[in-house]
C-alpha cells in the first residue's frame, strides 16, 4: 500500500525535507497500522534533519516523534488495542506521515475530551513538561522558577502546571506578543529577553535570592547567564539547544557558582518504559481534562508544507504549540 510521507535523504535545511509516496506494509506483531490525523512539530525534529542528532535508522529517514490518529489494523498478538481506537503517541521516530505502523507500547488511548489534534501537539511537550517539573526537579509550593521559551510549546505547558503547583514562574521571551501569551499562561513574570537583560532582572525580581532552578531548552545563548540565575545548590536542567550545543566548559564553574547541579535530561528515558509512558500521560490527560492545563495549538500547516513549518519554528515566528496535518 501507498501512502504519503516526509522523508529526509541528506542532513541540512528545510529544503532537504521531502514529500514523496512510500510502501507501506502490514503489522507485525505488537503493531498497528494508524492513520495520523495530526502530528506535532518540535525542535527534536530540527536536531535530525541537521544531523545534531544522528538519524538511529540511517538515511532515508521519516522524522516526527508525536502524533494521534485512529487505529485502521492490528496486528498478530495484540490485546489491547483494536480498529478504530484513538491513539497518540511519542518517543517513536517516524510521525511525518499519513498512515504508519508503530509498536503499541508507544501508544496511549486518548479519553474523550480530548481531541487528537490537542492531543498530538501535547504528547511530547506535556510529557516533557510533567519529567521537567514532577521529576527531573520536583517543583514544590513556593518554588522560584526561570522558565526560558516561555511562550514555546513545552513553555506554554510548563507555566501552567508549575503554578498549579504552587511556584513562582519567572519565564523568558522574545518579543512583546510572546511576552503577554506566557503571562496568560500561569507565569508571574516574563522577561523580553531581547531588551531586558535576564540575569539582572531575575535578581530584581527574588530580592537577590535567585531561582531554586532554571529550565534551558536554549543551549548555547542561555547557558552562562543561566548558571548565574540560580541560589546555591540550584540546578540547571538543559533539555534542549535551540541556539546551539553547549561548548565544553570548566566543571569547576559549578563550584564555584554555589555548589550548583546541573542535568541534561532526555523524555526517552524518563519515558522508556510503558508504566512510566502511561503514568505520565495519565497525569497530563488529567490535567487538560479538569482545565488546569489549556492546550491551544498556536500554529496548523498541511504536511506537505512541513519546510515552511520547519523555517518558521527555527525563525522563532512560531508560539506555543504547531502541529501538521496530513
Amino acid at each position: 500500500m501507498m501512502v504519503k510521507a516526509v522523508r529526509i535523504h541528506r542532513v541540512g535545511g528545510p529544503e532537504v525535507l521531502t514529500y514523496e509516496d512510500i510502501t507501506l506494509g502490514a503489522p507485525g506483531p505488537g503493531e498497528v497500522r494508524i492513520r495520523n490525523e495530526a502530528i506535532g512539530l518540535n525542535f527534536l525534529d530540527v536536531y535530525y534533519r541537521t544531523g545534531l542528532y544522528p538519524s538511529p535508522s540511517g538515511l532515508p529517514l521519516i522524522p516526527g516523534h508525536e502524533g494521534a490518529g485512529v487505529v485502521l489494523e492490528v496486528g498478530p498478538d495484540v490485546e489491547d488495542f483494536k480498529t478504530g481506537d484513538r491513539v497518540a503517541y511519542t518517543t517513536s521516530i517516524g510521525a511525518y506521515a499519513e498512515e504508519r505502523l508503530i509498536a503499541t507500547k508507544f501508544l496511549v488511548k486518548v479519553p474523550e475530551g480530548i481531541s487528537l489534534e490537542q492531543a498530538a501537539s501535547m504528547m511530547l511537550k506535556g510529557l516533557t513538561a510533567q519529567y521537567l517539573l514532577r521529576q527531573t526537579f520536583p517543583v514544590k509550593q513556593g518554588d522560584k522558577i526561570l522558565f526560558h521559551a516561555a511562550a514555546g510549546g513545552v513553555g506554554l505547558i510548563a507555566g501552567q502546571w508549575a503554578k498549579y503547583l504552587g511556584a513562582t514562574v519567572i519565564g523568558t521571551a522574545g518579543s512583546d506578543e510572546k511576552v503577554k501569551l506566557a503571562l496568560d499562561n500561569g507565569y508571574d513574570h516574563v522577561i523580553n529577553y531581547k531588551t531586558e537583560n535576564f540575569v539582572e532582572r531575575v535578581k530584581e525580581l527574588t530580592g537577590g535570592k535567585s531561582v531554586d532552578v532554571v529550565y534551558d531548552s536554549v543551549g548555547k545563548d542561555t547557558f552562562d547567564g543561566s548558571l548565574d540565575c540560580l541560589r546555591p545548590r540550584g540546578m540547571l536542567v538543559c533539555f534542549g539547544q535551540s541556539s546551539g550545543p553547549v561548548p565544553p566548559f570548566d566543571l569547576g564553574i559549578l563550584s564555584r557558582k554555589g555548589s550548583l547541579y546541573l542535568t541534561r535530561p532526555t523524555l526517552f528515558v524518563y519515558a522508556a518504559t510503558r508504566d512510566a509512558l502511561v503514568a505520565g500521560a495519565e497525569e497530563l490527560f488529567d490535567l487538560v481534562a479538569k482545565g488546569i492545563i489549556r492546550i491551544e495549538i498556536g500554529q496548523t500547516y498541511a504536511l506537505k508544507d512541513v519546510a515552511s513549518a520547519h523555517r518558521d519554528l527555527e525563525g522563532r515566528r512560531t508560539t506555543g504549540t504547531t502541529v501538521l496535518i496530513p
